[in-house]
């Protein structure tokens, strides 16, 4: 671990952290906060992803989609007009789009063996923004004089990892020389919540790859299917409880290596002081 115990994180003169955890238990709230209370730099991974590695992916689909419509198509072959994604650390939208959902093409669903092609340049994608966390900290202190980095990550930065390899798995031991690994982590209420508002409004998610094929196989036998009569958005709500329970023993893991904050604490950090405060005392914890 980064730090060794409470007093050496109080006193460390560049902290530095890397948030982990499933959407909406408090990567952002807290980025943000640190971003905007503190001498803190955040370098969000999804950003990067939809900047760096996938900007080129996402603005071919959106060129695909408008050569099939005679007026644009014409555009493009006179190179009259450009088509490029508007990315911010506020919308990420872009990256969630052409990620998309498998299933029925009339109700917005990609063939399986095309979403499963998006998946693999995602999973590249993500892999590479993670393993450039240490460039951003260096850069972050050398350009702009910020003492303090932040990693906020995505929900499927643990699906990358291979617990068998403990402490030697690639990302873990990158990244846990570069950071302290912070585990946000929810209860069964905060799971509850997270399931129903999933159910409202369900949005496209990256997959450990074999994970993957088990639940589109068992989707398939289970409601008796063909690939082309999948509702999307019906297989990812299905879906999305199990890749909860999927990825619970990887955070698990991950936290190993590092600390746990509860999304109920969480809640209650209001400023870089609060923050320091429970990332000691978690520190002695562990």
């Amino acid at each position: 671990m980064l730090y060794k115990n409470a007093q050496e994180w109080l006193n460390a003169p560049h902290k530095r952290v890397l948030f982990f955890g499933m959407s909406g238990l408090g990567k952002t709230y807290l980025s943000t906060m640190l971003r905007d209370q503190g001498d803190w730099f955040h370098y969000s991974i999804d950003y990067r992803i939809g900047t760096r590695y996938m900007g080129e992916h996402i603005a071919d689909n959106f060129k695909a989609e408008a050569m099939k419509v005679p007026f644009l198509r014409d555009l493009l072959l006179s190179d009259s007009i450009r088509i490029t994604s508007k990315i911010s650390f506020d919308n990420l939208t872009p990256v969630a789009t052409y990620l998309g959902k498998p299933g029925d093409p009339a109700k917005g669903g990609v063939a399986i063996d095309e979403y499963r092609r998006r998946q693999d340049q995602f999973k590249t994608a993500e892999m590479s923004a993670l393993l450039d966390t240490g460039h951003f900290i260096e850069r972050a202190g050398r350009i702009y004089g910020y003492p303090h980095f932040i990693c906020d990550t995505g929900g499927s930065i643990c699906e990358w990892i291979d617990p068998a390899l403990g402490e030697n798995d690639p990302l873990i031991a990158e990244l846990g020389q570069q950071c302290l690994l912070v585990w946000l982590k929810g209860d069964d209420a905060h799971t509850q919540r997270l399931v129903e508002r999933f159910d409202r409004a369900p949005k496209p998610m990256a997959y450990q790859p074999e994970f993957l094929v088990r639940a589109w196989d068992e989707y398939l036998l289970k409601f008796k299917l063909q690939e082309g009569d999948v509702d999307p958005d019906d297989f990812i709500r299905w879906t999305y409880a199990q890749a909860l329970a999927h990825r619970q023993p990887l955070y698990e893991h991950m936290a190993r290596y590092g600390v746990s904050l509860c999304a109920h604490e969480v809640a209650s950090i209001k400023s870089p002081d609060d923050f320091d405060t429970m990332i000691a005392a978690a520190i002695d914890a562990t």
